[in-house]
């Protein structure tokens, strides 16, 4: 490779790098600049911003990353192209409803044949479903099973989750195949689309790992609608962004991506943390470890940042947002024991501390809150304010900035337009609700609270929905009413829409009759 190639291929990373310095700089400046008095207190707010505004700008940057640099289309296959390889399409079941993924399974596999695909490609559903579920699922799936569209598999005992099955796999049918594509039950995928993962990979020898970007399916609720908005405004424009810069150092997302068996058996078995869980035991968010160990290795990790014909169902309720967020929660925070490992690549160790940021982001914006409301910093302009919303605003601004220049039409672009506009007012409503979560999450892993992949335990109280955001908005008024008056204006835009959560839940899981972006 020549150093002007070199030099390109490393541009998205020195420009996400700058810009990410930069707009942490002009932030931490800014409130440098406008304070009037220094103290223990304002050394300690200035340390939260700056800690809190690098994972904004990160954001920010990769977005403006995405807008700017031009991406490289990869080569697509010609219609003469067949495999070289063989493939195993794995879908792995955990008692999930099953008609759902047996419709799936069977469209894909006819989409296969016809695609002329299927010769080399073979459809495996690796279970680890137990007790009264596993009657109905292997029901659902016996007339794919007894048309050979499918292999099935189920275990009698969950050793090692996810790991432990796709493993399992490996063991017993790894050896025939190059390569394996990790499906859940609510992934979708064409057969189009994985023929061009194929291609792509057999093309790049070195590549260990495609992962495939992707949509969000049809919502039935506001909630859901909400989240597909926002993945179809600022989804491509990010992804384009992060897999510039990341480059062959990228992230893998569990499942939606064509793994290089080879590579994968180089990444497993994983380490087990010592000690009991939750900062012990199983790794729970294991593919940001498993795309880690894989790079270690020397495999490329990439990503391909078409989102088309590639997609999965997003949570419908608040509720079950809240679920899964706690298991990553959990799984996240456990890759601080992980991120020193030996030998990892620099991306690799900042994929993890990113992922731990999303959860640590909200007990350090709530101090934050807290302190600058108190009146012991005494903030002398809110432009500080301001510019950290600007960073929050700017993955919206280039998504929108992209759709409005793809769509044609100005009846087109004012649906983009408010699309976007409900998006943020939306997004900013729901931020307090998603951050008290949050920190509650991480409170309870760091109390040593196990969630996991099991129903956490009852605490005897049971609130309404939205019963707890309402606490901790009432309490943070109170807060400040007692503390600082003046400032209970500018925590309003925070406090308010915990306050009204139980009326805002509601409103957002009834079915939705929402606008929505073009695609």
């Amino acid at each position: 490779m020549s150093k002007a190639e070199i030099s390109r291929d490393r541009g998205p990373l020195y420009g996400v790098t700058a810009l990410t310095v930069a707009l942490t700089a002009i932030v931490t400046a800014g409130f440098v600049l406008t304070m009037e008095v220094w103290s223990i207190w304002s050394l300690l707010a200035l340390a939260l911003i700056v800690m809190t505004t690098m994972t904004l700008a990160l954001g920010a940057s990769t977005a403006v990353i995405g807008l700017f640099y031009p991406m490289r289309a990869p080569a697509r296959p010609s219609s003469t192209w067949v495999p070289s390889t063989q493939t195993a399409i794995l879908l792995t079941l955990c008692g999930e409803e099953p008609r759902g993924p047996a419709r799936m399974l069977e469209n894909l596999a006819d989409d296969l044949a016809a695609t002329g695909l299927g010769r080399n490609t073979r459809i495996f559903v690796i279970s680890d479903t137990r007790d009264d579920k596993a009657e109905a699922e292997a029901t659902a799936l016996a007339p794919l099973i007894g048309a050979g569209k499918i292999v099935y598999r189920r275990r009698e005992k969950n050793v090692g989750r996810k790991p432990g099955n796709i493993s399992d796999w490996l063991d017993r049918w790894g050896q025939d195949y190059d390569f394996m594509l990790p499906l859940d039950a609510d992934s979708r995928m064409s057969a189009r689309r994985i023929g061009h993962l194929i291609h792509r990979i057999e093309r790049s020898p070195s590549t260990g790992l495609l992962q495939s970007g992707m949509r969000l399916l049809p919502a039935e609720t506001r909630f859901g609608q909400l989240q597909r908005s926002a993945q179809r405004i600022m989804g491509p424009t990010f992804l384009e962004g992060f897999s510039a810069w990341t480059g062959d150092a990228a992230n893998y997302w569990g499942h939606n991506a064509l793994i290089r068996v080879a590579a994968f058996r180089d990444a497993v078995p994983l380490p087990k943390l010592s000690g009991n869980a939750p900062m012990g035991g199983d790794v729970l968010s294991h593919d940001f470890v498993e795309a880690a160990w894989m790079r270690r290795a020397g495999w490329k990790i990439e990503i391909d940042a078409d989102t088309r014909a590639s997609a999965e169902d997003g949570p419908q309720t608040l509720s079950e947002y809240h679920k899964r967020d706690r298991r990553w929660c959990q799984g996240n925070l456990q890759h601080l024991r992980l991120i020193a490992s030996p030998g990892l690549h620099p991306i690799s160790r900042l994929h993890m501390a990113v992922g731990v940021m999303g959860y640590l982001s909200a007990p350090l914006w709530l101090a934050t809150l807290l302190l600058l409301a108190s009146g012991a910093v005494n903030l002398a302009a809110g432009w500080v304010l301001l510019a950290i919303a600007s960073l929050l605003l700017a993955p919206k601004i280039c998504g929108a900035g992209r759709l409005m220049a793809q769509v044609k039409g100005w009846r087109a672009k004012g649906v983009v337009l408010r699309s976007a506009l409900f998006e943020t007012i939306l997004s900013s409503i729901l931020a307090p609700i998603v951050m008290v979560h949050h920190v509650k999450d991480v409170a309870s892993v760091c109390a040593g609270q196990d969630c996991g992949w099991k129903k956490p335990a009852g605490s005897g109280i049971k609130l309404p929905d939205g019963g707890l955001e309402a606490l901790a908005g009432a309490g943070i008024l109170g807060f400040v009413a007692l503390v600082n008056p003046v400032a209970i204006g500018w925590v309003l835009p925070v406090a308010l829409p915990l306050v009204c959560a139980p009326a805002f839940i509601r409103f957002m899981e009834a079915p939705c009759k929402c606008i929505a972006a073009p695609s």
